[in-house]
């Protein structure tokens, strides 16, 4: 029997959808995608003995890309936890406290949503497109209304690496950071490869660079999201990384720190880590939240301003004060390290961090490693 197939566009994406969906998501970017691929080599083999040819497999090869990129993601939706409610409207995704593994699928951070009368406003990309479509299947389980904003807390994978699926299902409303946004576009490949190797390539490689899609902003920055509600927008200054965005959505009296505030979980220093500068930038960020605000922190669960202060502020008050003490005295790295922070030891990653955070410290004070 012969069956007969016309050829409209309707036809085409509905079977490319078909085929592509028999395809795990571990497929790389939708240019290094294998049935794509496929068709990119029968056209160039083809093109010795037909251009008419030539021509409908590139524009089918096209078709295929634009309706894969608005599908975004493609497989199973994700175990992570459900999002909580932290007040009227506003959830979030608790991430793992530990670092980022197979495990977690890359979900060391939290991952939050707010929903305004006119849509819905993430905080965080998350570190694949398998996160994002994941944590957009809770979204569309709560509410109807679209995401319409996403930004990021930073320019580290966990927040930006799943920028891609946001845009590929169409939010144009996207915020970072300028100084965040660059070191991202910078530093792209190397965070790609870096998250690949501790995530896994299959869940990472589809992610793409989408950096200059991107409104960003200096110091502070004010979104109108309808309904008489507005969205802020701080860098209060270098901290955890050299540029952090906080969300505050003073309607809701909620705060998102991002990685300027820790709770439970113990704060890492990295070596673009200014510890001495995050103590003066949480100070401008006291300044300028009430002091009954919600904070749903860049790692651990939601709390008041005082507990985060007690958890955040206070631990890194406490390092400099007692290290400028050592390097004052005469003394040593090896004293650094000696520094009793056993009343934190009950925190995540206790012991990766603790000594690594006396050492910087030691580092920026003194001088040394600089």
């Amino acid at each position: 029997m012969r069956i007969k197939v016309k050829k409209n566009s309707f036809m085409c994406t509905t079977v490319a959808l078909a085929l592509y969906s028999t395809f795990s998501f571990s497929s790389e970017a939708t240019s290094n995608d294998p049935y794509i691929k496929g068709f990119q080599a029968y056209a160039e083999e083809v093109k010795s003995y037909s251009n008419d040819l030539t021509h409908s497999i590139e524009s089918y090869v096209k078709e295929v890309e634009n309706i894969e990129r608005q599908v975004g993601y493609i497989g199973e939706v994700l175990p992570i936890p459900k999002a909580v409610k932290v007040t009227e409207g506003v959830y979030t995704v608790i991430g793992s406290m530990i670092w980022h593994n197979p495990g977690n699928f890359g979900l060391n951070n939290n991952l939050s949503f707010i929903i305004f009368k006119d849509g819905v406003f993430v905080f965080n990309a998350g570190a694949n497109a398998a996160l994002a479509y994941s944590l957009h299947q809770q979204i569309k389980a709560i509410t109807k209304k679209p995401v319409k904003w996403v930004a990021v807390e930073n320019n580290q994978g966990h927040a930006y690496l799943g920028s891609s699926y946001w845009v590929d299902i169409g939010v144009k409303n996207l915020y970072s950071s300028e100084m965040a946004n660059k070191q991202f576009n910078a530093g792209f490949e190397r965070t790609k490869r870096e998250w690949s190797e501790r995530v896994g390539k299959d869940i990472t490689l589809s992610v793409r660079n989408v950096s200059d899609q991107f409104t960003t902003y200096t110091d502070e920055m004010v979104i109108d999201v309808g309904g008489g509600e507005k969205v802020y927008l701080y860098d209060f200054g270098p901290g955890h990384t050299p540029a952090s965005t906080s969300l505050y959505v003073p309607s809701r009296k909620v705060l998102f720190t991002g990685d300027l505030g820790f709770n439970e979980r113990m704060p890492v220093f990295f070596k673009y880590t200014d510890s001495g500068a995050w103590i003066e930038s949480f100070e401008v960020m006291m300044a300028k939240i009430p002091d009954d605000t919600i904070v749903v922190p860049g790692h651990g669960t939601p709390t008041d301003m005082a507990t985060l202060k007690r958890q955040t502020y206070d631990y890194l008050v406490y390092l400099h004060q007692q290290i400028e003490k050592i390097v004052e005295s005469g003394g040593q790295v090896e004293d650094a390290l000696q520094l009793d922070q056993s009343m934190y030891k009950e925190r995540p990653v206790f012991e990766q961090a603790a000594e690594n955070n006396a050492r910087h410290v030691f580092d920026e004070i003194s001088g040394g490693g600089f």
